[in-house]
């Protein structure tokens, strides 16, 4: 078995694992993604699903992923769309249950319409069945169809699973630590996002539209090969950057404002999440230098604080700290430090956590705290690290310092000593970007 089947193999091993830990057994199905219509006969780009894709590998719709965890031995299976030339002519390859078995390392794959009877089978007298729950109402139909079609078969001895789980939370712990192949797939991810930052400070002028900066990083997202965005790009110029969500990119771009671009591509099946502000016209002014490196120092802090064995609340609080006493030296939030951080003023330019798990979804799987307690950071979490300030028009605040908004973010891998920053290579000082966005 090749070295990627084995990845996907072993991964569904560990949630069988699982399964005989906590419930002694069971069965799992672990549907993908639907396709989704955009308007009358035409599809959005089809995406699977990241816990399905998680344990399979398999990039087709309309499929499952079946696991018996049982006394006479575990069986990983696949159900599929058959081969259908027809169909392929029109829409492309599809591998079949027989080549998928192969290629994706499953002990067996049936035809997707063999499903509903082989599952009422594996079904009966297991002690817990494991599936996403709330996810899809077509899926939670289908389970509910199948529980009803066991107990319909009570006469002949057999029962219902006992408890019913949903597998979302026993893969959420294993999608939180990333292995090296995951790793490596991030970094490629992270390395093309970076060229298309770069390509944006180096080609964005006064005059052009929001758009046409948003074409700019596509263009260099397909051209390294990523497959999609990981989220709608933001490119946020003037005051849209104290918008955190814009999503317009409609706005001409003017002399002397900042430009704001949150955005990532995916490779892979894997996310890329990168924010960077820079000047329009390749120049900070004073006011927009002073909140930038703020941002910057505050981002800092955050990096530092990120260790194996931390609290993932740590490096929130730092950027908190240091943005907090930032606003009272930029005269935007009176009082002490103590004072600014007890009373929450300081939420009118920071109102947002220092960042968020990332992997196959750019918000990605897995908990931040349990039973009211930090989850502890270990090697090969990866996570983002984006303060910023965001400083909108109001009576209480200079107007030099008018929808200035800044964020930055980069995209960091705990390892065993402190953090690896998979986004380095994107320019993030004020010397690199104004470097960056210098018009030869």
């Amino acid at each position: 078995m090749d070295h990627k089947r084995q990845i996907y193999r072993n991964r569904r091993v560990a949630l069988l694992k699982h399964m005989r830990a906590t419930t002694g057994g069971g069965l799992a199905l672990i549907p993908t993604a639907p396709e989704v219509a955009r308007n009358r006969d035409s599809h959005f780009p089809y995406r699977h699903d990241s816990y399905f894709y998680y344990v399979s590998g398999f990039p087709e719709p309309e499929a499952v992923v079946a696991l018996v965890a049982a006394e006479d031995g575990d069986r990983h299976l696949l159900f599929c769309r058959e081969k259908n030339p027809e169909r392929e002519v029109w829409d492309g390859f599809r591998y079949g249950p027989d080549a998928a078995r192969e290629v994706f390392g499953f002990d067996a794959a049936h035809p997707l319409g063999e499903m509903d009877s082989v599952l009422a089978d594996l079904c009966c007298d297991r002690p817990a069945l494991y599936t996403p729950l709330g996810l899809l109402p077509a899926w939670d139909r289908k389970v509910t169809d199948l529980i009803n079609e066991v107990r319909g078969r009570a006469r002949t001895g057999v029962a219902p699973p006992e408890h019913i789980v949903d597998v979302r939370q026993s893969l959420d712990a294993m999608r939180l630590v990333k292995d090296a192949h995951e790793q490596a797939l991030m970094r490629r991810a992270a390395l093309i996002s970076s060229g298309a930052h770069r390509r944006a400070m180096a080609t964005t002028r006064p005059g052009w539209f929001e758009y046409q900066v948003e074409a700019e990083l596509a263009h260099e997202f397909l051209r390294s090969g990523a497959q999609a965005v990981a989220y709608p790009s933001i490119v946020a110029g003037g005051p849209n950057a104290c918008v955190l969500h814009y999503r317009d990119n409609s706005r001409q771009l003017q002399d002397g404002e900042l430009l704001l671009i949150d955005a990532g591509c995916e490779y892979q099946g894997y996310a890329s999440d990168i924010t960077r502000t820079f000047p329009v016209n390749g120049r900070f002014s004073a006011p927009q230098k002073d909140v930038y490196e703020l941002v910057l120092a505050a981002q800092a802090a955050c990096i530092a604080a990120i260790q194996p064995g931390g609290e993932f609340h740590d490096y929130h609080r730092a950027a908190e700290r240091v943005l907090a006493q930032g606003f009272i030296d930029l005269g935007l939030c009176p009082g002490t430090l103590d004072e600014v951080l007890e009373s929450g003023s300081y939420k009118q330019f920071y109102m947002h956590r220092a960042g968020h798990w990332l992997g196959m979804d750019v918000h990605d799987a897995g908990l931040y705290q349990t039973r009211g307690e930090s989850i502890r950071l270990s090697p090969g979490m990866v996570l983002t690290v984006e303060p910023g300030a965001y400083i909108r028009p109001a009576d209480n605040v200079p107007e030099a310092f008018w929808n200035i908004g800044v964020r930055i973010e980069d995209d960091l891998l705990v390892t065993v000593s402190g953090s690896e920053n998979l986004t380095q290579a994107t320019p993030r000082t004020v010397a690199a970007v104004e470097e960056a966005c210098r018009r030869d």
